[in-house]
């Protein structure tokens, strides 16, 4: 029987391109976009809270591939993956019921599978290496990351992000490729922003030397 886990997510992509398609508009009602993008889905969240078990699957199958993705980013394991997996979508449902519709539900999950990825690297002694506040150099531009550079095949960054130390490797997957800011980073991580931004600032140099050796 196929794990639950390799179930393929539907829909998220339609989602992502008719919000990005809407900005482009001139005539978009921003707040009413905000809106409808916080209620995707509503009916199967709503269906869940009642304890609706085909619903809740629906949501499960919608997610969990995208989760899956990013405990393995961040834990590094397909073991410890999967059973973050499993452990996060538990307290998905268990928590659903305080769900109110200010996020999206997909951001919603995403932060529950953070924090417990974050947990899970702290009870096995995640180190954040001390960083001097004066080292410390200006966020960069999201834009300009190493993951978004032309040259590097995405399979090779993968590959070196997978090889940082866990600190760096959790900040810069937080900042880099699940979107978080450094003050946002820093409240999950329980540190400083200025700890934060060194973090991804070496994590960035670490990582180009590794991607240079491996080329």
């Amino acid at each position: 029987m196929q794990p639950l886990y390799e179930c393929k997510v539907f829909g998220s992509t339609d989602d992502q391109l008719k919000v990005m398609h809407a900005l482009k508009s001139p005539a978009v009602d921003y707040k009413h976009l905000k809106l409808d993008y916080a209620s995707t889905h509503q009916d199967i969240v709503e269906k869940c809270k009642r304890g609706n078990r085909r619903a809740q699957f629906e949501l499960y199958r919608l997610y969990s591939r995208a989760m899956y993705n990013v405990c393995l980013r961040m834990l590094r394991h397909e073991h410890d993956a999967e059973d973050l997996l499993q452990n996060s979508f538990v307290d998905v449902f268990t928590k659903l019921h305080t769900f109110r519709y200010q996020s999206s539900v997909g951001a919603w999950i995403k932060r529950i599978v953070v924090n417990n990825c974050i947990n899970h690297l702290k009870r096995n002694r995640l180190k954040l290496e001390e960083l001097e506040d004066r080292f410390v150099a200006e966020e960069p531009d999201r834009e300009s990351t190493i993951a978004d550079d032309p040259s590097l095949s995405v399979e090779l960054v993968k590959r070196g992000i997978q090889q940082l130390p866990d600190g760096y490797r959790v900040v810069f997957t937080l900042y880099a490729m699940e979107g978080y800011d450094h003050k946002e980073i820093a409240e999950i991580l329980d540190v400083s922003e200025a700890t934060s931004k060194s973090q991804y600032s070496r994590a960035k140099k670490k990582l180009r030397s590794i991607i240079s050796e491996m080329s």
